[in-house]
């Protein structure tokens, strides 16, 4: 008794919370505060069962948070409640000019509408549809016709510097395979050079290897390697220097580069190589004809499919596109992505859920300046959880020990898969929300946000954990 007084004193004396908030916050979770000294004004928490109207524990919910991508709940539920879990993107391909003996005697359009999931593995298949038509040749350039959005001239290193990174894509209409490559560095067979390779390959990138190899053990996850683009505009030149340790296998890294309509041409002349074609013209930009018949139309997956995608993995540009996406609910193409965040103002006030302490910034949380309560975000939870897409939703988080950026937290029984949960992480930011089914057979919304200097570290998961095991022992 005297130890939990000794600690709610503690607590009020760094202004954490009140005394009512002290007396309800487990002696769980306020050793763990205590232990790592996040102050009063760093910490929200908010856990409601899903069928009632009262708060089972609610500190400093209606003040406003960086919430990192715990807001990719806000951008993709409202999306699944507007556009509907069937809801697919069209990719269009137009021919400007007559096919003859398998060739078409002009260029090939390629008009997008800002398919988040416009992999690989989905743009080979439109290829094929398109061989199938009985295309082997084209005898012209092939035209990105991206104009769907209006994309402001956003810098993709303004975040953090680091402009390559693939999470700092900067969304596009026509964005294929999310403008990533996977770089793999392997030794010679003489383990006396390092051999690059790349997927997908892309004629139209030129890779300068200047990595040697040094006698050394394999240790940590990150190797001394280093990429150069000598041209920042067309960033169609990447030079990689550094030492690859002796003793190490394999490496990969994951970047962004070229523009999206060069990226788009070098994985088309790839993946029509694959299919027997071949195009003797170059990458451009342009309008698809307007009132011309599409030779293929290809769907992507439903959004059901894509909010899974982007929310188990966390993934910035699917939530970007998607905000984009949004606006097209209410206005006319080419859409901005201040009317997306119009779109989602719109439904969070005729649902009676208040945004008056939100603000937006991209829809995906990679962002300073975006802020919401943890009131709002258990709002939509419990919105959501009465909704006829609920299962969906709920779906589309990460579970537990099992999957997604929840797989190595919570892993052992009896936690591990009893949680749905769409976690967040920025330099000094540490969130966490989504539904915990407790012993009991309760299902709880559970909102902990985190903004303090070094919380993204081990302070803010050993706090969410503490919240969420007290929670599922209810």
């Amino acid at each position: 008794m005297f130890r939990k007084a000794l600690l709610t004193i503690l607590l009020l004396s760094i202004g954490w919370i009140t005394a009512a908030q002290a007396n309800r916050v487990p002696e769980s979770v306020q050793k763990v505060i205590r232990t790592h000294k996040i102050p009063g004004n760093a910490i929200s928490i908010l856990v409601q069962d899903v069928n009632s109207n009262t708060p089972l524990l609610r500190v400093n919910a209606d003040v406003p948070y960086n919430p990192a991508s715990v807001i990719k709940l806000v951008t993709t539920f409202v999306a699944l409640d507007i556009l509907g879990p069937s809801y697919t993107w069209l990719t269009k391909l137009y021919a400007l000019g007559p096919i003859k003996n398998g060739v078409l005697h002009g260029d090939l359009v390629l008009k997008g509408s800002g398919n988040p999931y416009l992999t690989i593995e989905e743009f080979w298949k439109m290829l094929g549809r398109l061989h199938k038509r009985g295309i082997d040749t084209i005898h012209g350039d092939l035209v990105i016709d991206d104009s769907h959005f209006i994309i402001a001239d956003i810098d993709p290193g303004a975040f953090d510097r680091e402009p390559y990174q693939p999470y700092n894509v900067v969304p596009n209409a026509m964005l294929v395979n999310f403008k990533s490559v996977e770089f793999r560095f392997n030794p010679g067979d003489e383990r006396e050079n390092i051999r690059i390779t790349m997927q997908p390959e892309l004629p139209n990138l030129k890779v300068t290897n200047r990595v040697r190899i040094k006698k050394a053990p394999c240790k940590g996850s990150h190797l001394n390697i280093k990429m150069d683009i000598p041209d920042r505009i067309t960033a169609d030149h990447v030079v990689f220097s550094g030492e690859f340790p002796s003793a190490c296998r394999s490496y990969s890294l994951y970047r962004s580069v070229l523009q999206p309509e060069s990226y788009a041409f070098g994985a088309f002349q790839q993946l029509w190589g694959h299919w027997g074609g071949t195009i003797t013209g170059g990458p451009r930009k342009g309008l698809s004809p307007t009132k011309a018949r599409p030779l293929i139309i290809s769907h992507s997956p439903p959004l059901a499919e894509i909010i899974r995608a982007t929310n188990k993995w966390s993934n910035n540009v699917m939530s970007r596109l998607l905000l984009y996406t949004l606006a097209t609910a209410k206005f006319n193409p080419p859409v901005t992505k201040e009317q997306g965040i119009e779109v989602i103002r719109d439904y969070l006030r005729e649902n009676n859920l208040d945004d008056s302490l939100l603000t937006l910034d991209n829809g995906s949380g990679l962002s300073r300046t975006t802020r919401a309560t943890a009131d709002l975000i258990n709002s939509l939870l419990r919105h959501a959880y009465r909704d006829p897409y609920m299962p969906e939703f709920i779906a589309s988080m990460p579970i537990n020990g099992i999957d997604g950026t929840m797989r190595r937290r919570l892993q052992t029984r009896p936690e591990q898969g009893r949680m749905h949960l769409k976690t967040g992480r920025l330099d000094d930011v540490a969130t966490i929300a989504g539904y915990v089914l407790a012993r009991s057979g309760t299902t709880y919304s559970v909102v902990v946000l985190l903004n303090h200097d070094d919380v993204h570290k081990r302070p803010g998961v050993e706090i969410q954990n503490a919240v969420l095991q007290w929670v599922h022992d209810k």
